[in-house]
């Protein structure tokens, strides 16, 4: 079946002997983390191929992959049928993809009509279920989805202060309290960020996203907002892991926002050096946080 919906930009190519257990997909959105999850897979020994979904990623990640393409998000059919056709089994989901997307853009996403019968058979469209059910359509035709855990070990935070600055008693309480916040609203499917400021929530994240929600919930705190992103309860690894990056900490600095709190063990990193250092630098308070409730 031809796959009409993308474009291919064809790299140094892939010839169908070589494909089994080392070819490796990346499905990327957005962002830096899929170029990360490409150079772990590559030192992992991986043969990696990178598929932009489009929008809302662009070709950023070309260079760091063996093989390139472009598919509209909205082609998931000419996703499987690509996948198929690269002779491909094993895939990650890396790079953010903003659910928004499915109420904008209505000229650029035509969906096809694998993607319309998905959408029409979901209960409801949240992310878990939407992705879950991706998930098991791409099992069904043969296609494995790794854990995105497997390719950033490296990148999760870790316990403690990563900052030279440490929370204070009072930035502790209100993590304790962001913490208990985020876990049930993880638990309902809503988000995975919440923004609290003396033991009172400022902003809940949605489905506008981390970014958006720091920069509503800082403005309404005026300033020394805590951040406090965690895991779904039961979180699926596979896909929708909590992520922060340069671009959190610019939120927080427009915003006024003091301190962000982060699942230890749970929530990846992107550059985590160069996110350290730029905390640093902006005064910013970043703390990895583990409770076994």
């Amino acid at each position: 079946m031809p796959v009409a919906a993308g474009t291919r930009d064809q790299g140094p190519g892939i010839s169908k002997e070589k494909a089994g257990p080392s070819l490796l997909a990346i499905i990327a959105g957005m962002g830096d983390l899929p170029k990360a999850v490409a150079v772990e897979a590559k030192n992992m020994g991986y043969r990696v191929v990178g598929i932009a979904l489009q929008p809302p990623a662009d070709e950023s990640l070309k260079p760091f992959v063996d093989d390139f393409h472009k598919i509209n998000i909205g082609r998931f059919g000419g996703l499987i049928s690509l996948l198929k056709k690269l002779s491909i089994t094993n895939a990650v989901m890396a790079g953010k993809v903003p659910k928004g997307l499915l109420y904008k853009h209505k000229t650029s996403i035509i969906p096809d009509m694998k993607a319309v019968k998905l959408l029409f058979s979901l209960m409801n469209r949240a992310d878990d279920t939407i992705m879950k059910a991706v998930v098991s359509e791409l099992e069904k035709n043969g296609i494995k989805l790794h854990n995105t855990t497997e390719f950033t070990s490296n990148l999760l935070a870790p316990e403690g202060a990563l900052t030279k600055k440490k929370p204070s008693k009072d930035e502790l309480k209100d993590i304790e309290f962001g913490w208990d916040i985020a876990k049930k609203m993880g638990g309902l499917d809503i988000g995975q960020t919440v923004v609290v400021k003396e033991l009172a929530v400022m902003a809940i994240e949605a489905i506008e996203g981390t970014d958006e929600a720091i920069k509503r919930g800082g403005g309404l705190a005026k300033k020394d907002a805590v951040v406090v992103k965690v895991s779904k309860p039961k979180q699926d690894m596979r896909f929708d892991v909590p992520v922060v990056g340069i671009n959190t900490l610019h939120s927080m600095k427009s915003s006024g926002a003091k301190v962000l709190a982060v699942e230890a063990g749970k929530c990846i990193i992107v550059d985590k050096e160069k996110f350290v250092k730029e905390a640093d630098k902006e005064g910013i308070i970043v703390v990895g946080v583990s409770r076994h409730d």
